[in-house]
């Protein structure tokens, strides 16, 4: 009896161990930052870029920098990248947008690049909005687009339910980072230790702004059924876009995504009326029978 009593003890050590370890190491397993000098100087080649620098209410500095198209501006997409690097690395996909004639601003989270201040979920939400709200001091919402890749996802799913930006696109998104957490852990209580539950699903729900989705169907990270699961919560304001092979980081190397954003970007929805369709058609087998 106390070789069980020993056992079991032992294993709720294990348990308890493992679990305080994962509440306290899980920013670093979560954000892999590059952090750059303050003086580091960025450099695209044909791109047109000013640097921004935010103070937050806490005396933060988040560090942003903004891509020009080359033409007449028709908005501006706010850009939240995933969780590893800087803006110096991600700065390459501007181009994407800024070939389409829109602006393109990306921000560093607190601890990437040249930005500053301790992390939290709370905090990057706040500092989102407030970047967010800069933004509405220079254009209308009608011409903003929320674009979130990755972890990014779930904070511009967020920012979207909270204003009403043109458009919501999200990239490899997940459920709530909550579910992507539990595919490696599925043992531990997760809802108490994550401290960046990030719950996708539930913000969705509000957002009234049209929202693509776009995941490829490789993606071995967050699984493409995700993105199915995603597309039912908000079904009358979303739009899934299939990446036939393409996986979680190079959805930019296939044809068929830059073709998606083209649409995505430059084609005005058309509103279908749907009495003029089939949808409503009522098909019988059995004949009908002639009046005398």
């Amino acid at each position: 009896m106390a070789y069980w009593i020993s056992t079991i003890i032992t294993i709720l050590v294990i348990y308890i161990a493992i679990s305080i370890a994962l509440y306290y190491l899980q920013d670093y397993m979560l954000f892999k930052p590059e952090k750059l000098p303050a003086d580091f100087q960025f450099n695209y080649e044909n791109q047109n870029t000013k640097e921004y620098n935010l103070e937050t209410r806490d005396g933060a500095i988040i560090n942003g920098l903004r891509f020009f198209p080359k033409g007449e501006s028709k908005g501006v997409v706010l850009y939240l990248k995933g969780n590893s690097k800087s803006i110096k690395g991600w700065g390459k996909f501007a181009v994407d947008f800024t070939r389409h004639g829109y602006n393109v601003l990306m921000v560093d989270y607190r601890g990437f690049g040249k930005s500053t201040g301790r992390r939290s979920q709370k905090a990057i939400k706040r500092d989102l909005q407030l970047v967010y709200n800069k933004l509405k001091e220079q254009t209308t919402e009608d011409r903003i687009i929320l674009y979130g890749r990755s972890l990014g996802s779930g904070f511009a799913a967020k920012l979207a339910s909270m204003n009403q930006p043109k458009m919501l696109i999200l990239d490899a998104p997940y459920y709530s980072l909550t579910k992507v957490t539990a595919r490696y852990a599925p043992f531990m209580p997760l809802s108490l230790l994550i401290k960046y539950p990030l719950p996708t699903y539930k913000w969705l729900k509000y957002v009234q702004c049209p929202i693509h989705i776009i995941h490829g169907t490789h993606d071995k990270l967050i699984p493409f059924k995700t993105s199915i699961k995603l597309s039912k919560v908000n079904p009358k304001l979303t739009k899934l876009h299939t990446v036939i092979g393409g996986g979680h980081k190079n959805l930019n190397n296939f044809e068929s995504y830059h073709n998606m954003l083209d649409d995505i970007l430059n084609k005005t929805p058309k509103t279908i009326d749907l009495q003029t369709t089939s949808i409503n058609v009522i098909h019988s087998s059995k004949p009908t029978k002639k009046k005398a």
